[in-house]
């Protein structure tokens, strides 16, 4: 094994810190979970990176899920290039929106009508809004470790009871921002039920990633999202899934069609942009008609609806129609996942492995995680070595332990097996 070269990349991130804070634009990227500089990428293709330096990854981060058809796949930079030759926005109505429209709707069921916005961020911010008007309630309850981007009310930890309210996680948040959001722990029904029955007629909606994938990746428990679904319907709460990571990642219709539960309101992202900037909200068409310009509640955006990035959505999910593209990916992800869980029950270290489809995560512990409180238990140094580890011999796994691994339709078999035999070299090292 030669040592990877990086001395581009660090000049590089030495000069990106003279004009961007940390030096990165999203703090995941600036390794601060797993020490080191991180590393600058030129370019992507396929189930591979290469980095300034040349040296080449098998990438199992994929832009953060979004790239489930891997780097530049040429069927979307086609259709990408055409849209482009048209002109990159209008400010005004496209075709391309109505088209993507239909493929989610075609999709989720559940999304009656959908609104089109420009990141995960947005789409939560603006469900939340929408439920608060439509059920003109003031509380919310999240879960500890599910992020939902950088939403004021939605950054916060739980405080010591069910009901205490909430304590911001960052600066600049008022206290008054988040005095109506609730955070329980996540996969406990118990705690929800406890909630609702002291204050269900005053929360609004419930926000919740149906398959967390913040904290690495959690499963929902048997019945946990069924409950959820039969506690709002009492209480005429508005249930919303964040499935900005796990729309048509998961599966083609997300994990409410994994599962077979319709939450009232779904946000998304990555994916449903192709690689490309997106997000949207949407859901049941009496809750959606509440927003402007046919309701009253105000949500807007110079570039929602793009026409470029409405165009490598559909390319995206019209390629993704193909049930034996999730079979396939199913089949790699599993191998995978089995791949590296051996090779951990082998060498008798303790972790626990989880998986949804193609979003995977070992954790560095000898417990089960079921939530935040486990999750948190991870040993994250011995984490940063396997990271090391592992990107010296060429695989870029996500930056944080906290974080889902992805796999693409593009990672064949030869390099799922070239993965799982270099983490039985890092193995003996941990």
């Amino acid at each position: 094994m030669s040592k990877i070269i990086t001395e581009k990349s660090k000049k590089a991130f030495a000069e990106a810190q003279n004009f961007i804070p940390g030096g990165v634009n999203s703090p995941v990227r600036a390794f601060g979970g797993v020490g080191g500089t991180p590393i600058f990428i030129k370019s992507g293709a396929g189930c591979y990176m290469t980095d300034v330096d040349g040296n080449k990854y098998v990438d199992y981060v994929c832009s953060w899920g979004p790239l489930i058809l891997g780097h530049a796949d040429p069927r979307v930079v086609k259709r990408i290039n055409e849209a482009v030759a048209n002109g990159t926005s209008y400010g005004a109505p496209t075709e391309q929106e109505i088209r993507l429209a239909q493929l989610i709707k075609e999709a989720m069921p559940s999304i009656e009508k959908v609104r089109m916005v420009n990141s995960g961020t947005e789409a939560t911010m603006s469900a939340i809004r929408v439920a608060r008007g439509y059920t003109k309630r003031d509380a919310v309850i999240k879960f500890d470790g599910c992020y939902h981007g950088h939403v004021d009310s939605l950054l916060i930890q739980a405080g010591s009871g069910a009901t205490t309210l909430g304590t911001p996680t960052s600066p600049g948040i008022p206290q008054d921002f988040v005095k109506h959001t609730i955070s329980l722990p996540y996969n406990d029904m118990d705690a929800v039920n406890e909630v609702c029955s002291k204050r269900g007629k005053e929360i609004a909606c419930i926000i919740v990633e149906a398959v967390a994938g913040n904290m690495g990746v959690v499963p929902p428990k048997k019945g946990y999202l069924g409950g959820l679904r039969e506690i709002t319907k009492k209480y005429g709460i508005v249930l919303i899934f964040d499935e900005v990571m796990t729309g048509f990642r998961v599966n083609y219709g997300g994990v409410q069609s994994l599962y077979n539960i319709q939450p009232d309101l779904t946000t998304l992202g990555k994916i449903i942009g192709g690689g490309l900037p997106v997000g949207a909200y949407g859901g049941k068409k009496e809750i959606m008609d509440s927003i402007s310009p046919v309701g009253p509640i105000y949500q807007a955006g110079t570039l929602s609806g793009n026409p470029v990035a409405m165009t490598a959505g559909i390319a995206t999910l019209e390629i993704l129609k193909d049930n034996k593209i999730y079979k396939d990916l199913e089949q790699k992800s599993q191998r995978l996942a089995a791949g590296m869980e051996k090779v951990c029950k082998d060498a008798k270290l303790p972790t626990y492995h989880t998986r949804v489809g193609s979003m995977l995560c070992t954790f560095f512990t000898d417990q089960p995680v079921t939530d935040y409180d486990t999750a948190k238990k991870s040993d994250t140094k011995r984490y940063a070595k396997f990271f090391h580890g592992m990107l010296e011999r060429g695989f870029y796994f996500a930056p944080s332990q906290f974080e889902a691994a992805f796999v693409s339709t593009v990672h064949g078999v030869k390099e799922i097996d070239a993965t799982i035999d270099a983490f039985k070299d890092v193995v003996i090292g941990l």
